[in-house]
C-alpha cells in the first residue's frame, strides 16, 4: 500500500516492461541439447570472469562492477541438458530455425516492424550467468503496439536471445563461489520491451497480463515456473532521467508491489539528495579516511571481531556536516544508510555501520568516542565504519563515496536491482551502457525472407477473447474458469487430459487451477507436480483406480516430494472394491445401533460424517452416501 503523502501519480512514476518468454522448441538456440532444467550435477568446473574493453575501448560499468566482485564462479552441468557449447569449449552451432520462426510470429502479432537481416550480437555479462562472459542476442524488430486494460501499450523492440544459467542455492557472493546450473543456459527466449507508460495503479499489471496472453495465444511458448520473467524499468519525476531496472519479477501481483516500492524509494532518494546538496558536503579522499583497526580491537561487534580475526582492515570514513542524513527516512525503509549497506553487500562486504545508528550492534559508547577522536568528527559530522581485506578496502570505499556523490548530484542512481517476494528491491549492480554490446563473430547474420514473413503472418493467433470463447464453448466451462485455465501454466495438461480421458472438463480445470493453487498457498512446492504426474493421476481416475475425492490428497503428496505411486499409497487413495466398501459401512452402521434406533433414517447425516472421515479419497462420496442410506434403512426396517 502507498505510504501517506506518496502516490504513483504524485511522484510522476513511469514504467517500462521487459518480458522474457522461453520458447517451446525441442532444442536450445545454438545447439541440439534438450531445453530442460535437470538437477543432475555430473560435471563441475570453475571459472573466473573479468571485464574487458569493448570495440570502442570502453569498459561497461556493469561489467566492471561485477568483475570486481570477489570469488570464483562454480558451474554444474548435466550431459542430458548441456554440451561443450554451454561450457564455452565449442563454437555455437547454427541458429535454431524454429526459434526464429516463433520470434517472427510474435513480432507480427505485436505489429512490430521486422528487419530484413538479423545480426547476432554479444552482450557482455560477467556476473557468472554465462560461461563465456556474454549473452547472444538478436534484434528482430522495432515498434509495434497492443491493447491492455482498454488502452494502448507501445512496443519498443522484440529480441531473440539465449537464456542465462540458473543461480543455485548458496554461494551468491560475499567471497564465496557463485554457483550456477547450466540446464537453462541457451534455452531460446524472446525479450519484448515496451515503451514507457504512466504507472497508474493496476496499469503495469494489465500491461504484463495482456502481453503474456498474446504470447500464450501462439501456443508456441513454454509454460510453468520460470518460463516467463518480467523486468520492470521505473523512473520518477525529478530523477534526472535515471531509469532503474528491477529484475526477476515472477508474479503479476508482485509486479505491482515492486513498482510501488521502487517509485517510493526513488522519491525518497530525491529528498535525501536535496538534503545532501543543502549541507554543502564534499569528500576529501586524503583527509576523510582513517584506519581504526587497532582502536577497534576490543569492540563487541561480531562483524568487527570477525574482520579483525581475518586480519581485515577497518576504515572510518568521515562525512563532514552530514549528521542525521544517513538515518534520514523520507519513507518507511528508505534511508541513505540502507542504500550504502546494499552496495557494500553486493561488493562482498559483510556490514557497514553509520554514525546515526551508533552506539549499537555491539559498538559501545567508548568505541564511538574513540572513532570521533581519531577522525575529528564533531557532533555535526557523520561517519561510516567498514571492514574489508587490505587490498580491497580503498576500492570498496571509493565505490561507497561515489555512490553518495551520485545521490547528491543526480538524486537517483541508474541501478540494476533485484526484487524480493514482498516487492522490495535490492541493489545488484550499476545499469549497463552501450559498451556492453558488440558483434557476434561465430554466428553469421540471419536473413528474413518474404516467405518467412508470410508464414509468420499465418501463425499470428486469434485475439485472446476469441480463444477464451472457444475454450469456454468447446469444453463447457464458464467464462471465469476458461480464463483461469488459459492463463495458468496447466493449459497443455488440461487439453491432454480432456483429449485422452473421459474426466469432466469442469472438474479437471477446477483441480488444475483452484486445488493446486490452494496447496501451493499452504507451503507445498508446485514445481514438483509435473505434467506427466498430473496426467497419470487423471488417467487413474479415468480407469476407476482412484475416486475423484482423492485427487487433492494425491497432488498434496506429490507436491511434498513423493512419486505418484508413492502418493497413492501414502494418501490411502487406492479405490475400495464394492465388497470392501460394503464391509466398512456395515462396521460403521453396526457400531452405531443405538443412534439409529433413536433417530431412524435421520442418522444418515451424522454417520455420513464418520464414513467420509474414514473413507474419503477411497470411494466416491455419492456412492458412500447411497450405500450408507440403504444400509441404515435396512437396519431400521429390521428393528
Amino acid at each position: 500500500m502507498a505510504m501517506e503523502g506518496f502516490s504513483l501519480e504524485g511522484a510522476g512514476a513511469v514504467v517500462g516492461l521487459e518480458i522474457h518468454q522461453q520458447l517451446a522448441t525441442g532444442r536450445k538456440l545454438f545447439c541440439g541439447c534438450a531445453p530442460v532444467e535437470t538437477d543432475g550435477r555430473t560435471i563441475t568446473f570453475e571459472r573466473r570472469l573479468r571485464a574487458s574493453r569493448g570495440e570502442l575501448g570502453e569498459l561497461d560499468p556493469a561489467a566492471l562492477f561485477e568483475g570486481a566482485r570477489p570469488g570464483a564462479v562454480l558451474y554444474f552441468a548435466d550431459p542430458q541438458s548441456s554440451c561443450l557449447v554451454e561450457r564455452d569449449e565449442e563454437p555455437p552451432h547454427g541458429l535454431d530455425r524454429e526459434s526464429k520462426e516463433i520470434a517472427l510470429v510474435i513480432a507480427r502479432a505485436l505489429k512490430s516492424r521486422v528487419f530484413g537481416e538479423i545480426f547476432p550480437m554479444r552482450k557482455t555479462v560477467v556476473d557468472g550467468s554465462n560461461t563465456s562472459g556474454f549473452q547472444r542476442t538478436m534484434l528482430v524488430s522495432r515498434g509495434g503496439e497492443y491493447q491492455a486494460g482498454g488502452g494502448r501499450i507501445g512496443v519498443q523492440s522484440v529480441c531473440l536471445e539465449e537464456d542465462a544459467a540458473r543461480i543455485l542455492d548458496g554461494g551468491s557472493g560475499g567471497g564465496e563461489a557463485r554457483r550456477y546450473g547450466l540446464g537453462r543456459l541457451g534455452i531460446p527466449l524472446v525479450e519484448i520491451a515496451t515503451e514507457p507508460f504512466e504507472a497508474a495503479p493496476g496499469r503495469t499489471r494489465d500491461a504484463a497480463l495482456a502481453l503474456g496472453r498474446i504470447l500464450r495465444s501462439t501456443r508456441r511458448v513454454r509454460r510453468g515456473i520460470g518460463s516467463i520473467r518480467q523486468d520492470v524499468n521505473v523512473s520518477v519525476r525529478g530523477g534526472g532521467g535515471a531509469v532503474v531496472e528491477v529484475k526477476g519479477v515472477q508474479q503479476l501481483d508482485q509486479l505491482e508491489k515492486v513498482v510501488e516500492h521502487e517509485a517510493r524509494r526513488q522519491h525518497g532518494l530525491l529528498e535525501i539528495s536535496g538534503e545532501l546538496r543543502g549541507r554543502g558536503w564534499s569528500h576529501d579522499r586524503g583527509g576523510d579516511r582513517f584506519d581504526v583497526t587497532d582502536a577497534m580491537g576490543g569492540c563487541g561487534s561480531k562483524i568487527i571481531r570477525g574482520a579483525v580475526k581475518k586480519r581485515h582492515r577497518i576504515l572510518a570514513v568521515a562525512f563532514r556536516n552530514l549528521a542525521g542524513v544517513f538515518g534520514m527516512s523520507p519513507h518507511e525503509g528508505v534511508r541513505l544508510g540502507r542504500d550504502v549497506a546494499e552496495l557494500a553487500r553486493a561488493l562482498g562486504i559483510g556490514g557497514v555501520f553509520h554514525s546515526d545508528e551508533l552506539p549499537g550492534y555491539g559498538i559501545s559508547v567508548r568505541d564511538v568516542e574513540e572513532v570521533r577522536r581519531i577522525t575529528g568528527a564533531g557532533e555535526a559530522d557523520a561517519y561510516l565504519l567498514l571492514a574489508a581485506p587490505q587490498g580491497r578496502i580503498h576500492a570498496v570505499t571509493d565505490q561507497i563515496v561515489s555512490r553518495v556523490c551520485r545521490i547528491r548530484d543526480r538524486g537517483v542512481p541508474a541501478d540494476t536491482r533485484t526484487a524480493s517476494r514482498s516487492g522490495e528491491t535490492r541493489f545488484l549492480r550499476p545499469r549497463p551502457g552501450a559498451a556492453r554490446m558488440y558483434p557476434e563473430t561465430d554466428v553469421p547474420p540471419v536473413t528474413v525472407s518474404a516467405d518467412d514473413l508470410a508464414r509468420a503472418q499465418e501463425g499470428v493467433p486469434k485475439p485472446w477473447d476469441e480463444m477464451i470463447a472457444e475454450i469456454r464453448d468447446g469444453y463447457g466451462l464458464n467464462a471465469q474458469l476458461a480464463e483461469q485455465i488459459f492463463d495458468s501454466e496447466y493449459m497443455d495438461a488440461f487439453e491432454r487430459i480432456c483429449g485422452s480421458t473421459r474426466n469432466p472438463p469442469n472438474f479437471v480445470a477446477s483441480a488444475l487451477c483452484s486445488t493446486i493453487t490452494g496447496l501451493a498457498r499452504g507451503g507445498l512446492d508446485r514445481a514438483r507436480l509435473s505434467q506427466d504426474a498430473i496426467l497419470r493421476v487423471f488417467t487413474l481416475l479415468h480407469e476407476g483406480a482412484i475416486p475423484k475425492e482423492s485427487v487433492e490428497m494425491i497432488f498434496g503428496e506429490i507436491m511434498s516430494g513423493r512419486s505418484p505411486d508413492e502418493a497413492i499409497v501414502e494418501s490411502g487413495s487406492a479405490a475400495l472394491s464394492d465388497a470392501e466398501l460394503g464391509a466398512a459401512l456395515d462396521r460403521i452402521v453396526g457400531a452405531n445401533g443405538p443412534m439409529i434406533e433413536r433417530a431412524g433414517e435421520r442418522a444418515v447425516g451424522p454417520l455420513m460424517g464418520a464414513a467420509m472421515k474414514e473413507l474419503r479419497g477411497r470411494a466416491p462420496g455419492e456412492k458412500i452416501s447411497r450405500l450408507l442410506s440403504e444400509k441404515v434403512k435396512r437396519s431400521c426396517n429390521k428393528k
